[in-house]
């Protein structure tokens, strides 16, 4: 349970950074497919949770390194 709470923690802190400081990219974060379950019932685990939060932060690194001269 308590890994369960801290990838959620991350997961929100890093999704408030994005919108926060990247608002360009935030308005992004709805269309992401790792965020469309393709089941009714999906099961959400840690391993699920984990993958999510990998998938923002190469979002997020990615945004930076293609965007960094831009600013």
């Amino acid at each position: 349970m308590d890994n369960l709470k801290t990838l959620l923690t991350e997961i929100t802190r890093l999704t408030y950074n994005i919108e926060t400081n990247y608002p360009e990219l935030y308005r992004f974060l709805d269309e992401n497919p790792m965020t469309i379950p393709a089941t009714k019932h999906p099961h959400i685990d840690s391993a699920v949770l984990g993958e999510y939060l990998e998938s923002l932060k190469g979002l997020l690194q990615h945004h930076l390194e293609t965007h960094k001269n831009k600013k």
